[in-house]
């Protein structure tokens, strides 16, 4: 009788728990009906963001009272255990019905106060390099999930032609409900092409440099809804994932949102190995402000006056031009991004960590659609801004390191000694080896220049000026070993320095390197261990001492060559 009272007893917890975990199934079933994502709010009481972060896309933080964020089913069914007070909001895909465009015609359009559709966005592109085929060159890197295109404009004199200038990048839109930017970057690319030989600046900077833009970089969720529309565009791409969520990250390691890297990103890692770009930014809407980095972590980035400077000189010009309130939140339009909300796997701290360029995050309007018939006044608000970085990456230390006896260029690596940290040092272009140094002004101490099988030169003291360019050419003497010196610092680094215990050993030497890792305790315990193969060009290893106490700790790194140290202090 006791045996059969207690099967009894589970056969109903077995029922009741699957009744519950039904009637869980059923509301986030009846939320999502058809839709791929939703849009809501929760309340902001005594939450742990890291986890959050993790499982949703938080969208924005406007007050204390509510944070808005995105998610995909699985992502908000986990959400749902966290017992948090939500509503559920409209998506801001759907909030308006766009104006559509399924043809447009560059050399009759004065007036961009329209969203092109998929097949019309395709066809202006290539009339921009049809129209001005000395000064453009439009091409697809690669397509995204669904196999749409992710094209680029390149814009320069000469196009076709590598010449010693800077590479600037624009990309808008990696958040498929986030169209400002897509339409006046467009807009950008025609003024660029159309005031060219008639405007000083724009002269300038086609003669002087290469302009890249990427108007549309999540085209599926851009036309979530087809081809015909942006109504019913989603923040996500067809795979229900946050590309602004799907780098690598600096803290967080390669996949820090659990997902692999999707199509676009693929693409995208894979044009920044190919190609130095000196700066960019990506433009995004659903707030007025620039941010800056970092956004993973809290130290502050080794150039964060030089970083000010400029959203200073953004924001500033944006004020001068737009109607009162526009870009006046936060710092009156500029933040550094962890103070506003700390993200993971994000591209602005990808493209800034990984391949030392300085990208910027834009985001040019609260209203994530905005009506066709206000893109024009944002155009007039902003298009003095969006030149005005472009030129930045004029001004600092530029030159070319060659070889003392050939001259043949070098690809070689850039540091300013007790100034460059997570990632801030510049290379040279590898097949020109030319460089640029974005700095803000003052007087810097010891830059190296390193590179693979020479002697490194230190360079005492440089002056550098806003609005300036200082050249500093360097020749290295070959030594004809296969790696530079090592203990000059420049070719492993450690960061963060102090840590938890969790740290990263980048490598940023052209040629392989076999390499043994020990790290041992001041007692000489060996508490990490590990052979590793670093490949040429910028990577790194994560590493994770295992709950290490607090303390100093000595890393050895020995390769084929020679051998690094350096502590490392556990907080």
């Amino acid at each position: 009788m006791l045996v059969f009272r207690y099967l009894y007893l589970i056969f109903v917890i077995t029922i009741f728990t699957s009744i519950c975990h039904g009637q869980e199934k059923s509301e986030t079933d009846e939320i999502f009906n058809d839709k791929s994502e939703i849009y809501f709010r929760f309340e902001n009481k005594d939450i742990s963001f890291d986890r959050l972060t993790r499982i949703i896309s938080i969208d924005s933080k406007t007050n204390k009272e509510w944070v808005y964020a995105y998610a995909n089913k699985n992502g908000f069914t986990e959400f749902l255990n966290q017992k948090i007070n939500y509503e559920i909001l409209q998506h801001p895909g759907t909030l308006i019905i766009p104006k559509m465009r399924s043809h447009v015609n560059i050399k009759n359009t004065d007036e961009w106060d329209f969203y092109p559709t998929y097949e019309a966005y395709i066809d202006l592109m290539y009339q921009f390099e049809q129209n001005y085929p000395d000064l453009c060159d439009v091409f697809s890197i690669g397509n995204s999930e669904e196999g749409r295109s992710l094209l680029f404009a390149k814009i320069s004199k000469n196009d076709n032609e590598q010449e010693n200038e800077p590479r600037f990048l624009y990309t808008s839109t990696m958040h498929g409900d986030e169209t400002a930017g897509y339409v006046l970057m467009l807009h950008l690319i025609d003024y660029l092409l159309s005031n060219y030989g008639t405007d000083i600046k724009i002269t300038h900077l086609l003669d002087n440099m290469e302009i890249w833009i990427n108007p549309l970089a999540n085209p599926d969720g851009a036309y979530a809804g087809g081809n015909n529309s942006i109504y019913g565009a989603t923040r996500f791409n067809a795979n229900g994932v946050d590309l602004n969520r799907n780098y690598p990250d600096p803290e967080d390691g390669q996949h820090p949102d659990g997902n692999p890297w999707q199509p676009e990103t693929i693409e995208f890692m894979e044009l920044a190995d190919s190609i130095v770009f000196v700066m960019g930014a990506n433009f995004h809407s659903g707030a007025e402000v620039f941010n800056y980095p970092w956004d993973t972590w809290a130290q502050l980035h080794a150039d964060d006056d030089w970083w000010q400077y400029v959203g200073r000189e953004w924001a500033d010009t944006v004020h001068k031009y737009g109607p009162p309130g526009y870009f006046t939140g936060f710092d009156n339009g500029i933040t550094n991004g962890y103070e506003w909300y700390s993200i993971s796997g994000g591209r602005q701290d990808y493209m800034n960590y990984f391949y030392h360029c300085r990208e910027v995050t834009l985001e040019i309007s609260n209203t994530k659609i905005l009506p066709e018939s206000l893109l024009s006044d944002y155009w007039e608000y902003n298009y003095h801004s969006f030149l005005n970085y472009i030129e930045q990456a004029l001004y600092g230390i530029t030159g070319t390191v060659t070889d003392s006896i050939t001259g043949d260029p070098l690809a070689a690596s850039i540091f300013i000694e007790g100034h460059d940290v997570d990632g801030s040092w510049v290379k040279t272009d590898q097949l020109y080896g030319h460089y640029f140094r974005p700095l803000f002004e003052g007087m810097y101490q010891n830059i190296t220049f390193s590179a693979s099988g020479y002697e490194s030169k230190t360079i005492n003291q440089v002056q550098v000026f806003n609005y300036q360019l200082t050249q500093q050419d360097v020749q290295l003497v070959y030594t004809g070993s296969g790696i530079n010196n090592l203990s000059a610092g420049n070719i492993f680094s450690i960061s963060p320095n102090p840590n938890g215990g969790t740290f990263r050993i980048e490598y940023m030497g052209s040629s392989e390197a076999n390499s043994k890792i020990d790290i041992y305790s001041l007692n000489g315990e060996i508490v990490f261990s590990q052979n590793y193969k670093f490949t040429k060009g910028s990577n790194y290893l994560p590493v994770d001492l295992d709950m290490a106490t607090q303390g100093v700790y000595m890393l050895k790194i020995q390769t084929d060559i020679q051998s690094f140290s350096e502590k490392i202090m556990v907080r």
